[in-house]
């Protein structure tokens, strides 16, 4: 079986997810480096986030990515801050409604910030009762989305004031993904794939 594209599944580039992928194909086959603003892509993000309203109503969104630390960011920070613009643009979001957040960080060096649980903490303590947390550098849940956020972040923000935590699903196998992972696929050829990638992003290591 030879693939006509592969599609590394992490919507913002970096060396440790994308450009390790990169690395194992064959230079002759196109090799998507990211998808981090592709309209397909943010409309699959909205169309999950107005599913979760339609039932539960609107909350104070938080927009959390894995993090890196900041040295070695790169162009990753960059793109996750414009994911989080373009969806919120697209469920035509205030400012003073959505924020973006960084989670994952260990050690001592300085990691993205501002760092998700401490920010979700810091909210509960300032009055806001209500979160709704999405993953938009995920395309399906794992054990950070589910373990970290969904159960170590939503205790510390019930812990500090807070009442209500949503912790939406990845996009998983939600039909409007699928929908847009064939857009992307078919628009192989755009100028997006391997070229300088590993040139331009940063290092550390998205558990996705």
């Amino acid at each position: 079986f030879r693939p006509s594209v592969v599609i590394p599944l992490y919507p913002q580039y970096s060396d440790s997810a994308t450009g390790s992928v990169i690395d194992l194909v064959p230079k002759d086959i196109p090799v998507i480096r990211d998808f981090h603003d592709h309209p397909a892509y943010i409309e699959a993000l909205a169309a999950n986030m107005r599913r979760h309203w339609e039932r539960h109503g609107k909350a104070h969104l938080v927009m959390s990515f894995h993090g890196l630390p900041k040295r070695a960011a790169g162009t990753y920070e960059q793109q996750c801050r414009t994911t989080a613009r373009l969806l919120a643009e697209k469920l035509q979001l205030p400012e003073s409604d959505w924020m973006t957040t960084f989670q994952s960080r260990f050690g001592w060096a300085e990691w993205l910030q501002p760092y998700t649980e401490p920010t979700l903490v810091g909210l509960a303590r300032s009055g806001c009762e209500r979160v709704d947390v999405v993953c938009p550098g995920f395309v399906s849940d794992c054990l950070e989305t589910l373990e970290e956020l969904g159960i170590a972040a939503r205790r510390a923000y019930l812990r500090a004031g807070g009442r209500e935590f949503h912790l939406l699903p990845c996009l998983n196998e939600s039909p409007e993904w699928i929908s847009a992972l064939a857009v992307i696929a078919r628009g192989a050829g755009n100028g997006r794939e391997r070229s300088s990638a590993k040139a331009s992003a940063g290092t550390g290591s998205p558990n996705r």
